[in-house]
């Protein structure tokens, strides 16, 4: 079993940055592919980046690409997101989740196997 906690949402302005946190408990994260999931007020969950348990082959949506980037610390049990050049539709709830196997197109669930309960990240216009 794996236990997930986010940190670090709050609220920002727009062209500003924030950081993410996930810390891992339970089991050691280097065998799981580890992603970040956001869900924007009234919408439905998204993918936004994975990593690999190596720490390699980072993937991100289109809409984050440029801008964030998802990094992982092994020995730390720690992944973290780096959110930069934020704008108002990067507001949502934004979830860590780990998987055996790198995110599928199905949600809710996406094929990852734990998930943290999210942390809210607002930026104002």
């Amino acid at each position: 079993q794996v236990q997930l906690v986010e940190s670090g949402g709050g609220l920002v302005q727009a062209g500003g940055s924030l950081r993410v946190s996930c810390a891992a408990s339970g089991r050691t994260l280097n065998s799981y592919h580890m992603a970040w999931f956001r869900t924007p007020i009234g919408k439905e969950r998204e993918f936004v980046a994975v990593i690999s348990g190596s720490g390699g082959r980072p993937y991100y949506v289109d809409s984050v690409k440029g801008r964030f980037t998802i990094s992982r610390d092994n020995a730390k049990n720690m992944v973290y997101l780096q959110m930069n050049e934020l704008k108002p539709e990067d507001t949502a709830v934004y979830y860590c989740a780990a998987g055996a196997a790198a995110p599928n197109h199905y949600p809710p669930n996406y094929g990852m196997d734990y998930w943290g309960k999210g942390t809210l990240v607002t930026v104002s216009s």
